[in-house]
Order: structure tokens, then C-alpha cells, then sequence
């Protein structure tokens, strides 16, 4: 009996162990299960996914528990979850789509892009009164521009002075006399110029020489300027053609060593190689920088003779890269009849003063002065008057040729009736010759 009732308190212990082992068990797989549908409450939405700054962690696997499943779909949307994706999508049609990002702009660009010529003609104009003097205060609306009789719209204006390059030309062909006193006034020359011009200096006689490369009014100019004070002119009288060093030979006690020899009473025949010079200088000019203004500064009698280049050649170099021409006449083309006779063109003697004639084309201006105080004076008004000009520009569609474009500049005073008056002098270039477009 003793034994039973042991055994029966051991089963109650063991099933009441077993009850209270299971009970949180069954509690925490019931909290594991959703509830059910229900037919009364709707469905509440699943809560939006947390940010991964705030997202937890998942714990690492372990032995006895297997890797919880990773979401392998896209992400919700945390902006509009409710609106529908966009559906029976089209494709952009052929030749529609937007330009590869991957290549350059200007490619796509460069395939619709209309390429026309227009150069842009830029006119110097010198204004004076009828007394010489500068005219000042003019504005745009005061001066028209023509190029082959056809009025052009002006899209640049200005009466600000320009910073120079000038290429200055000394004639040593002329007399010793002249060349001591155009060396005398050497200092004024070179105080015509400001410290933002740029100054080159050639030499023409029977050839050219280039004396200095373009350089600021400095030490280096004063150097080189002294150093022409040394050069001399030819001869001052008429051409040897006897004595002991005429063509005869040598003589001695006024007889020829050689009696035989033949006598040639041939005066020397000097070249004056105008052409040649402002050629070179204009060549030079149309290498500096296109915002300074380009003139040619010669100091001569004019006269030209045996040069290889021509007249016409020279001045298409000249009014292709747009260098005035000023010039201050000396000695025979400072005299006014003198001037006049050496005008005319003797066969084999060259040509007289043509100094006026390409100050003329090129919107320059030539002074004749004979003495030196005058010559001085010339300067500082001369180089005054090339910085001091209005500049008129226009755009032109004229083609690159040879084929010459004529320039008329008309002005027309406060106190002129029209255009065409009287009242004023206008110095500008005559035309020009288009240039190739740049590359």
C-alpha cells in the first residue's frame, strides 16, 4: 500500500514538472503567430521600412538557429506607395533620343553650325579745319562711311588715342648737309614718342638697312640714334669728272700715268630705294600686336629710284595690314617749286617726291619743313595727329581676293551744311584688299 501511494505522488511531481516546463513555451510561440483576418477591422499596413541609419542589425547565425531570409525585391518607396507604376511605357522614336552625355557638346554643335565670312574693317580718320588744326568732339552720328559707293552701317566707334607702332625711316641717299641736320634733331624724335609706343628705325640709301627691332622709348633707342649721328650723306656738289680722283686715273704734275687709257666722264648713279624700304617696315609692322596702331614715319626728300619693288606692290601690302604712311619732306621737296618739278618722272632718272602719294592712299599726311626748328616742331604734331584719330569700324562680307575695295569717309560738321562740305579736311585711307579668314 505503501509502495502504491509512492508511485502515485511520483507521476503527480513528474506531471506537474512537465506543465510548468511547457507553459512558456506554448506563450512564446502564440506571440509568434499573427492573428487572423477579420471581417470587421481592415487590414492595417505594414510599417514602412526604418531608415539604415536606424535599421537594426541582424544578429549573426548560429548553430542551432538557421539565417533569417534577406529581402530580395526593390525597397518601398517612402514617398507615394499608394500610386501605380507607370505602365505601357514608350521608347523614345529614332533619332529622338537625347545626345550621348559621353561626348563633347561641340560636335553635335559643329554638325548644324553655318560658317560666314564677315571681316571686320577697321578706318582711321584724321578731321581738320580749313586752318590745320584738329577737329575735336565728334561723335558717330557725324560721319558716314562708304565702301564701292555703298553706305555702311558702323558698329564701332571710338576718339580714344591709340598706342603706336612706328617704324621710323631715315634717307641717308641725301646730301651730307641734310643728313647732319635731320641728326641734330635726333632728341625731339624721340620724345614725340610716349613710354607705350613701340619704335623701329631703318636706313635706305642704294639698299635697306633695319637699324633696330622694335623696341620701347628707352635706353636702347638713345643708343642706337647716337650711333646714326656718326652716318654721312653723299656729296654735297655736283659728281667728280676730273682731277686727280676723276675717271681719267691718277695722274702726276697733272699728267696721266696711263695716256693711252680711255677717258669716261660717267657721273655715279645712286640708288634711292624708297620702295624698298617701306616695304620692309610694312612687312614688320603687320606682325605687331592688331591693337596698336601701325605708321610708317619717314624723314626724306621723296625720291625713288631702282628699287626692286613696285609702287602698286607696296601698297597693297600697306592697305592689307592698314600702316599709314607720314612723312616730313627735306631738302628739294621742302621747296615748294622744286617740289613741284621733281613731280614729274624723267625717263632714267627715277621718280621725284612720292611721299605725298602714299600718305595720300593710306590716310597719312606728309610735312615739309627745311629748317630744324621746324623739323622738331613736325614731330611731336605729326605722331600727335596718327595717335589722335577718330577709328571707325564696320563689318563687311566681301570674299578674300585680290580685287580692291574703295573707302569714302564723309563728315559732316556742326556748322557744315551736309556731308560733302568744305568746312573740314578728312584723312582716311583710300580702301583696302580683304584678308584671308584666320585659322
Amino acid at each position: 500500500m505503501t509502495g502504491v501511494r509512492n508511485s502515485n505522488w511520483v507521476g503527480l511531481v513528474l506531471c506537474l514538472a512537465f506543465f510548468v516546463a511547457a507553459g512558456p513555451a506554448q506563450q512564446s510561440n502564440k506571440q509568434d503567430i499573427p492573428d487572423a483576418p477579420s471581417a470587421v477591422r481592415p487590414a492595417q499596413p505594414l510599417p514602412a521600412a526604418p531608415p539604415p541609419s536606424s535599421r537594426p542589425e541582424t544578429p549573426a547565425p548560429t548553430s542551432d538557429q538557421p539565417p533569417l531570409p534577406q529581402p530580395t525585391g526593390p525597397a518601398p518607396r517612402s514617398d507615394d506607395s499608394s500610386s501605380p507604376p507607370p505602365f505601357n511605357v514608350k521608347t523614345v522614336p529614332e533619332g529622338g533620343a537625347t545626345a550621348d552625355q559621353s561626348q563633347p557638346q561641340s560636335v553635335s554643335q559643329d554638325l548644324y553650325r553655318i560658317v560666314t565670312n564677315v571681316n571686320q574693317v577697321m578706318v582711321p580718320v584724321t578731321v581738320k579745319d580749313e586752318s590745320g588744326k584738329l577737329v575735336s568732339g565728334l561723335t558717330s552720328k557725324d560721319f558716314q562711311v562708304l565702301e564701292n559707293g555703298v553706305k555702311q552701317n558702323m558698329n564701332f566707334f571710338t576718339d580714344s588715342p591709340f598706342a603706336l607702332s612706328a617704324a621710323v625711316i631715315f634717307d641717308f641717299g641725301m646730301p651730307d648737309t641734310a643728313i647732319q641736320k635731320i641728326n641734330q634733331t635726333f632728341p625731339a624724335l624721340e620724345g614725340a614718342f610716349s613710354q607705350y609706343d613701340e619704335v623701329s628705325l631703318y636706313t635706305y640709301g642704294g639698299n635697306v638697312s633695319k637699324m633696330t627691332d622694335f623696341t620701347a622709348v628707352g635706353k636702347k633707342l638713345t643708343a642706337t640714334l647716337n650711333d646714326l649721328k656718326l652716318a654721312r650723306g653723299r656729296n654735297n656738289g655736283p659728281a667728280v669728272t676730273s682731277g686727280p680722283f676723276g675717271p681719267q686715273g691718277p695722274v702726276i704734275n697733272g699728267v696721266p700715268t696711263d695716256p693711252g687709257a680711255p677717258v669716261v666722264s660717267t657721273p655715279p648713279r645712286e640708288s634711292h630705294v624708297l620702295n624698298d624700304a617701306i616695304l620692309a617696315a610694312a612687312l614688320d609692322l603687320g606682325k605687331r600686336d592688331k591693337t596698336r596702331r601701325k605708321i610708317i614715319f619717314i624723314i626724306s626728300e621723296g625720291r625713288e629710284y631702282r628699287s626692286s619693288a613696285s609702287y602698286r606692290d607696296v601698297m597693297k601690302v600697306l592697305l592689307t595690314n592698314g600702316v599709314l604712311v607720314y612723312g616730313i619732306g627735306v631738302e628739294g621737296a621742302a621747296i615748294p617749286v622744286y617740289g613741284k618739278l621733281q613731280k614729274l618722272h624723267l625717263p632714267g632718272q627715277g621718280t621725284g617726291n612720292i611721299l605725298p602719294k602714299y600718305a595720300s592712299a593710306t590716310g597719312g599726311e606728309v610735312f615739309t619743313e627745311f629748317s630744324r626748328e621746324a623739323i622738331e616742331n613736325v614731330y611731336s604734331r605729326a605722331i600727335g595727329d596718327a595717335r589722335n584719330q577718330y577709328t571707325l569700324g564696320y563689318a563687311t562680307r566681301s570674299t578674300p581676293s585680290s580685287a580692291y575695295r574703295e573707302i569714302e569717309v564723309k563728315v559732316a560738321k556742326p556748322d557744315c551744311a551736309d556731308y560733302s562740305a568744305p568746312c573740314v579736311r578728312v584723312y582716311a585711307r583710300g580702301g583696302y584688299y580683304p584678308l584671308p579668314p584666320g585659322r
